[in-house]
């Protein structure tokens, strides 16, 4: 009952305080927006870069940690994907989408403030080196599977469907942040100290902003319908991935104490807010992506509390 109260809670009061205020009236749709769009293309980035810039590169990255955890979100991603289109027989579009949303856990405004509650700063190199190739990766899957659904038929050569596809990766605000942190990293450039303390600055701030925000984006979100496929999508978030991670994590990789519980509680986190935007950018399959977020994340404080029993 601790580790529900003293870990998981405070994270989750944040996100109901922001749906509380916005249910309210208190917090204007358009305030929530402004909120989120400083968080995801401004403190974010800075806090993703400020951490791959400082982060041990050669400690931080074991192949047992990454595969274990992509693994688990690979596996996520094809019972979305082949229930979505062979159960629920949905367009292929929607199937991408669908698969998109059970592999894309909420590893950075969820993944991180909880695992820092429960074992302190020192634990985290595991959630940055995961974080670091997250979006690039998973955004790599979803845009070029959904780019080649939707490029059948229209002619595209595959220089030109590259090219789109790249900028659709290359553009986002985290993905700047994160190459630049790798920039500052391999290269050893000196920044001086009062460049590092406004960049810290705006980092403290992301995630209790990110938290807030996300609660007046839930508030958006009404469950409707779609109820097996939603559910489908909650057991591949909160049980698929977070099961496969730690089988391979325990059983074949043998990953020290840190790196387990990094991967496993990354693994075990909701479809994040990039779930929906990702459904929204193409508008496919956005109920279920909406409803997906909102369901998972109000059932992770109990799926989270147990594998925070079960982690050493």
């Amino acid at each position: 009952m601790s580790i529900l109260l003293d870990v998981i809670m405070p994270v989750f009061l944040v996100i109901g305080f922001g749906y509380a205020v916005a249910r309210a009236g208190l917090f204007s749709d358009g305030a929530v927006d402004g909120v989120m769009r400083y968080a995801q293309n401004f403190a974010v980035p800075c806090l993703l870069f400020k951490s791959i810039a400082m982060l041990d590169l050669t400690a931080a990255y074991e192949w047992g940690l990454m595969v274990s955890f992509y693994s688990g979100a690979l596996a996520g991603f094809a019972l979305g994907f082949l229930g979505a289109r062979l159960f629920f027989k949905r367009a292929l579009t929607d199937a991408v989408a669908i698969g998109f949303a059970c592999a894309f856990s909420n590893s950075l405004l969820l993944g991180l403030p909880i695992t820092e509650r429960a074992y302190g700063p020192e634990a985290l190199a595991g959630n940055y080196a995961i974080i670091s190739v997250h979006a690039p990766i998973l955004y790599s899957l979803g845009i070029v599977l959904m780019e080649w659904v939707r490029a059948t038929g229209q002619g595209l050569s595959v220089p030109a469907l590259a090219r789109k596809i790249a900028r659709s990766i290359v553009n986002q605000p985290l993905v700047i942040g994160i190459l630049s942190g790798f920039v500052v990293n391999l290269s050893h450039i000196p920044l001086p100290n009062f460049f590092w303390s406004a960049v810290d600055m705006m980092a403290r701030s992301a995630i209790p902003v990110a938290l807030f925000g996300l609660g007046g984006v839930l508030l958006r979100y009404r469950p409707e319908g779609d109820k097996l496929t939603i559910a489908m999508v909650c057991f591949a978030s909160l049980v698929l991935h977070p099961a496969v991670t730690w089988l391979l994590g325990t059983q074949v990789f043998d990953l020290g104490t840190d790196s387990l519980r990094s991967s496993v509680l990354t693994a075990a986190m909701a479809p994040g807010v990039n779930a929906y935007m990702f459904a929204h950018l193409y508008g496919v399959a956005k109920r279920v992506s909406a409803s997906a977020v909102l369901i998972a994340t109000a059932a992770s404080m109990g799926t989270v509390w147990v594998w925070l029993h079960i982690l050493p």
